[in-house]
């Protein structure tokens, strides 16, 4: 008998970022459709194969591809397509408009995207699935039985992955005409028939298994979804009785809803004994209960680069084996290997004695072949344990990790540091003294247009076609031609653009010791956007200034006031890959020493404002209730500890997106920032209403317009949502602002839409003064 050797999940952009090449060529009418429709064929062919070298057969996953994003994949599978995309006559193009907005005014089309949010508590972004009373579903596509006869064709045989039908409908949202208290889940039975129906095509095509994701499995449950699942579960099962149906759960514990889950009628559970190692104690007996169901057990870290500790999970595996046999254990990643990046492989500048201890998508599943093997025969795979032991070992003892200077720093910490001087009321009197800033003060959230000139220019300077003077001189260039764009839109509160940085994460992990960086290891953000996450492996400090230089030109540029930009310490560790050797909380503060240090500067060269991002902090929250206290304690002491070393005068700025705010208000305002930009523009004001409910008493920048969209906002637009948002916000109080950075967007783009907003804010202020 043999262990199985599965996955959940691979990642969609290919060695070479292929898929965003393909993508952003269709969207630059570069390629046709049925060109980007081969290519993205050609991918999944690859990726298949190269899956299948590892994976017991039957086990290679197949819908897990995605051109933009799966939840949206959901959403166009099953018809529930919002009706302002209904006149858009291609396929392709009506899906990448539910994604990411379209605006063809020849053609009278101008729909903006779907709302966007963090996929659970990674940095991942879906698209959030919109419902009403009315909503009727259909099977709009057949991408999960066209992909499953794709990989057949090949001699591949996949288990089709699908969201599970109480995920979908729960991480939905009702649209802007579904009425107060509409619940999504009272679809399920209009869903279910369409959902059966799909399984029964897999099953025609020759499909024998399904993995069915129900992510939602790792957050806390009400007691009714029980009676949810099972109806679902009972419909799935009567209408595909062969069918062999996985339910995966991940990103945290399944807790108490294994009560339920392992009642319901599926023949396999997957559990993320990464994130919860508890769950194998939890879950096991009631699979061992059982005479056929399986588990499969996810030791492998789908959401890190560290090489597993092959040992430590043979043992795992070893007594899911002792407990019901190995036919009945699969072994597979936490999650999806969507969160790492494709292959080790082409990583030849980085540290060997570094790069020994990692292991990326590919590596990962080495790692669940040889776990697999290990698990009933170690013998015959002496070798690649041997070698991982060696690795293990290597990375706990080197002298690379450790910085006493660091760990010194940590300990002498005091109570001082983590508070302002004075509260906002007094801080703000003194600012407004300083900065002479209007009523509905305009400013944006950091980045400029990263134009091809920009990145061209950084590809010289690593390549050495430009010198160090050339290049500076270039981003100086730049950074004077957006201060003077700034000027003459009208914006009141300035930023320098970060010509000069790669990634807002990247850049500093770059000027900071404790960090090593990847040639290639790109991950989905969202959409075709990747971002290259920085490698924590030691002790983290700042050796010299970050930013100071760049921002005191900037400010020499103009009489406006500057903002000095910066990331925040838990952005910085949500957005990195981090070293799972010491506390998450240690880490951080050793992030937020360092940032501490760069405040300080920046306000000593005459920056009389300085912004610290934090659009990760509300991801970083745990999935269950229990751990929030916990996290949010240290999480909103790391921002105080980078951002309260200044005076009163120096206005500390912060920014969040994408997030649910009611959950975590309170440390929100413990945060002490001075003013805060949040996303908005896509969410129909709803993240306002914790701000309007609690009383938030400091300046607030609600997004007003969708940056991740090409389309250009009309001012009337503009115009009606600032009026929206004043009735909920005291108006002295508010900023305008994008709801985050330029970085994505085209110059021409962004000066219609700045000039748009700027005209609205004068008509705002005017109307103020009358």
């Amino acid at each position: 008998m043999t262990v199985i050797a599965s996955n959940l999940g691979f990642p969609r952009m290919g060695s070479n970022r292929d898929l965003k090449k393909l993508v952003e060529a269709y969207w630059g009418g570069k390629i046709t459709a049925d060109a980007l429709l081969a290519g993205a064929k050609a991918l999944r062919e690859t990726h298949w194969k190269l899956q299948s070298k590892f994976l017991t057969p039957g086990y290679v996953p197949s819908n897990d591809f995605s051109m933009y994003d799966h939840a949206l994949d959901h959403a166009f599978l099953f018809g529930a397509v919002p009706e302002r995309y209904a006149s858009i006559p291609s396929k392709v193009d009506q899906y990448f408009a539910m994604g990411r907005g379209l605006q063809r005014p020849a053609e009278g089309i101008d729909v903006p995207a779907m709302e966007m949010k963090k996929w659970f508590d990674t940095n991942y972004h879906f698209i959030v699935p919109e419902f009403s009373p009315k909503t009727e579903f259909h099977l709009h596509t057949l991408k999960p039985v066209d992909e499953f006869l794709e990989a057949k064709a090949l001699g591949i045989a996949t288990r089709p992955v699908v969201l599970g039908p109480v995920s979908f409908l729960a991480l939905g949202k009702g649209d802007k005409h579904a009425p107060a208290g509409f619940q999504t889940l009272s679809l399920l039975d209009r869903l279910l028939p369409v959902y059966t129906s799909l399984l029964n095509k897999l099953e025609e095509a020759g499909a024998t298994a399904v993995q069915i994701d129900e992510p939602i499995l790792a957050l806390d449950q009400p007691a009714e979804l029980k009676a949810v699942f099972a109806k679902a579960y009972a419909a799935i099962r009567a209408a595909s009785p062969r069918l062999s149906i996985l339910v995966a759960s991940y990103f945290g514990t399944i807790g108490a809803n294994i009560d339920f889950v392992a009642d319901l009628p599926i023949d396999a559970i997957h559990v993320d004994l990464v994130r919860a190692p508890g769950d194998l104690d939890l879950v096991l007996p009631r699979i061992a209960a059982s005479a056929t169901k399986a588990i499969s057990v996810g030791v492998v870290n789908g959401r890190n680069i560290w090489k597993n500790d092959l040992a430590k999970s043979v043992a795992t595996v070893q007594r899911a084996v002792a407990a019901v046999g190995a036919s009945r254990v699969l072994v597979a990643p936490s999650c999806s290997l969507l969160h790492s990046p494709h292959s080790l492989e082409a990583e030849v500048k980085m540290n060997p004695a570094i790069k020994l201890w990692m292991a990326f998508a590919v590596q990962k599943l080495e790692e669940i072949s040889v776990i697999a093997k290990a698990a009933v025969d170690p013998a015959s795979v002496a070798d690649e344990l041997a070698a991982n032991k060696a690795a293990i070992e290597d990375r706990k003892v080197s002298p690379l990790i450790h910085d006493p200077a660091v760990q010194a720093e940590l300990r002498n910490l005091s109570p001082s540091m983590f508070r302002r001087t004075n509260d906002f009321a007094v801080r703000e009197k003194v600012q407004q003294a300083k900065l002479k800033l209007p009523s509905f003060p305009t400013t944006t959230v950091g980045s400029f247009p990263q134009t091809k000139e920009v990145r061209v220019a950084r590809q010289k300077l690593k390549k050495g076609e430009l010198s160090e003077a050339e290049y500076d001189a270039f981003i100086k260039a730049e950074i004077e031609k957006a201060v003077r764009f700034q000027e003459a839109v009208g914006l009141d509160m300035l930023v320098h653009g970060e010509f000069e940085r790669n990634d807002m994460v990247e850049f500093f992990g770059e000027n900071m010791r404790g960090y090593v960086f990847s040639q290639n290891g790109w991950v989905q953000s969202y959409g075709s956007r990747c971002v290259k996450p920085p490698i924590i492996f030691g002790d983290v400090s700042r050796p010299t200034p970050m930013t100071v230089e760049t921002s005191v030109y900037a400010q020499s540029l103009t009489a406006k006031p500057m903002k000095g930009m910066l990331t925040g310490p838990v952005t910085m560790l949500q957005w990195s890959f981090v070293r799972d050797d010491q506390p998450r909380k240690d880490t951080t503060f050793q992030i937020a020493l360092a940032l501490r240090k760069e405040v300080a500067d920046l306000e000593a060269a005459g920056l009389p404002a300085i912004q610290i991002d934090e659009p990760a902090i509300r991801e970083g929250l745990p999935l269950r209730a229990s751990e929030h206290k916990e996290y949010l304690d240290w999480a909103v002491n790391a921002f105080l500890l980078s951002s309260t070393g200044v005076k009163d005068e120096t206005q500390i700025h912060t920014h969040m997106c994408y997030s649910d705010f009611n959950d975590i208000f309170q440390s929100i305002s413990d945060l002490d920032a001075d003013c805060i930009t949040i996303e908005n523009s896509k969410s129909d004001l709803k993240l306002l209403s914790a701000f309007e409910k609690h009383g938030y008493t400091r300046g607030i920048g609600p997004g007003l317009y969708d940056i991740h969209s090409p389309r250009v906002p009309p001012a009337a637009e503009i115009k009606e949502r600032l009026e929206a948002i004043s009735k909920l916000i005291d108006k002295r109080l508010l900023w305008v602002n994008p709801d985050c950075g330029l970085k994505t967007r085209g110059w021409a783009e962004t000066e219609a839409a700045l000039k748009n907003m700027c005209d609205v804010a004068k008509q705002f202020r005017a109307a103020d003064v009358a």
